[in-house]
């Protein structure tokens, strides 16, 4: 509640939570929100401008460009929110263990982690698709392959920090059980870390998915996405550029909207970053001014 409290005082983390949150309604309901079919073929139409029934005008296929970019939001948004929930769930587990645990068990768990992240992201995910195949789910299963290592160590750590407090100990002398400190005790503290880092992993992985999309390896036609949607209007970008407007402003908003979500997560959850960002723009002029004056006397 504290959260959503401090929140509120954001107005860019509550802009862009706003914008995330139409973002996700849209997407769920794209069938009754979009105005027209968005693989619907009218080649009478082919790169028509904007009308009053075709909003943001028509691609190279006559498709509507704005039916498509609202069915866009399912494989560049909803299900990369899936496989990111996925990623964490497995990260989360595997990260309470090794941090309440120690020991072997730690050992075991980061030394699987260090091999998964030993090896570039990028890499690794075109070497799965490599083997599994072109196509918007072999990606998802790549990222959630690949991403669980570096949420497992992230909360790992954050987790060791919270079976250090005394009630944490106190508890365990007691004799409570093991499932229901981490419950009870160490879920509640680290849930916040774990949504600062989920809000900003998303971003990347929006733009991930775009790019693999872009580069031909996502999604494949007819399906709306907006990375592949940037790569159909790249053959025409320099005689109609506004084709790439619409799906470039989308992916965008929605990686700004998060990353400034994740800011905001971060500083409502610790007040000092706040409080040490502002003194940094109140230093930033007294510096100038030093300078400037060194310069004058010299």
């Amino acid at each position: 509640m504290r959260i959503v409290k401090n929140l509120r005082k954001d107005k860019i983390g509550m802009i862009s939570l706003l914008i995330i949150v139409v973002t996700v309604i849209v997407g769920i309901f794209a069938p009754l929100l979009a105005p027209s079919d968005p693989n619907e073929v009218n080649m009478s139409l082919r790169y028509a401008s904007p009308s009053w029934e075709y909003l943001l005008g028509n691609d190279h296929l006559g498709r509507c460009i704005f039916s498509r970019i609202i069915y866009g939001i399912q494989p560049s948004v909803l299900w990369v929110l899936v496989v990111l929930l996925v990623s964490v769930l497995i990260g989360a587990i595997l990260g309470f263990l090794a941090g309440y645990y120690r020991g072997v068990v730690d050992a075991v768990i980061m030394r699987m982690c260090d091999t998964m992240l030993s090896f570039p992201g990028y890499v690794m995910a075109l070497a799965i698709i490599g083997v599994l195949g072109v196509g918007l789910e072999n990606i998802l299963i790549a990222f959630a392959l690949i991403k669980w290592a570096w949420f497992a160590r992230i909360i790992r750590t954050s987790v060791m920090q919270y079976t250090e407090l005394n009630y944490v100990k106190f508890s365990k002398a007691c004799g409570v059980s093991d499932m229901k400190i981490i419950f009870k005790h160490i879920v509640p503290v680290t849930f916040s870390d774990i949504a600062v880092i989920s809000s900003g992993s998303i971003g990347s992985m929006i733009l991930q998915i775009s790019g693999f999309s872009f580069l031909g390896l996502g999604i494949q036609a007819p399906n709306a996405e907006w990375g592949m949607m940037l790569n159909e209007a790249r053959e025409v970008m320099f005689t109609r550029p506004e084709l790439m407007l619409a799906p470039g402003l989308a992916i965008i908003i929605v990686v700004s909207a998060f990353n400034f979500l994740s800011d905001s997560l971060q500083v409502t959850i610790d007040p000092k970053l706040a409080n040490s960002k502002n003194k940094m723009k109140d230093t930033i002029p007294l510096s100038k001014m030093k300078v400037r004056e060194k310069e004058v006397a010299n």
